[in-house]
């Protein structure tokens, strides 16, 4: 999952700040989510609600900074290019994010208390599984949309395709 990261990362940065931090950030939250997962499988009674808000809260924030700064900006791009093709597509990858969205506001509430922390542990692993193969399908659906909406309108010079990946280990 982190490879897959750092290759959209790499094919996606640089064409635009707010993107290049969008996927730092998703890289980031994707690293939390690695070391929460970690500690699962090696003590779960080790998991702190601290460590879990942690995770929720960059998982939140990588959600919250698509849905309110990315995929806006990327339809008005759409628009600005006349592209309604662009615009189609968007409205139909938008609406397939949205399961992935429900997802994580579910995760979030199911640990939004330390109570309903403790009440759903037992969960967790089974719950960042769930999470991973949400965020899986996301990516996959961000990436044609920021490769159809914005790599397709990007000057020349920035369309020499995708850069080799550097391995990343999860």
């Amino acid at each position: 999952m982190l490879e897959h990261c750092k290759t959209a990362q790499e094919r996606w940065g640089g064409v635009h700040s707010l993107i290049d931090r969008w996927l730092e950030q998703r890289y980031d939250m994707l690293v939390t989510l690695v070391d929460l997962r970690e500690v699962c499988e090696s003590d779960l009674d080790a998991v702190t609600k601290a460590r879990i808000d942690a995770f929720s809260e960059a998982l939140m924030d990588y959600i919250s900074a698509g849905h309110f700064e990315i995929y806006p900006q990327l339809r008005e791009e759409a628009r600005a290019f006349d592209d309604r093709e662009a615009l189609a597509l968007a409205d139909d990858l938008l609406e397939r994010v949205e399961s992935s969205t429900q997802l994580v506001l579910d995760f979030d509430n199911d640990y939004a208390t330390p109570a309903r922390c403790q009440h759903h542990t037992a969960r967790l692993p089974a719950w960042l599984e769930r999470l991973g193969s949400g965020l899986v399908e996301r990516f996959g659906l961000e990436d044609q949309l920021i490769s159809r909406v914005h790599a397709v309108h990007a000057p020349a010079a920035d369309k020499t395709g995708p850069r080799q990946a550097h391995p990343v280990s999860s």
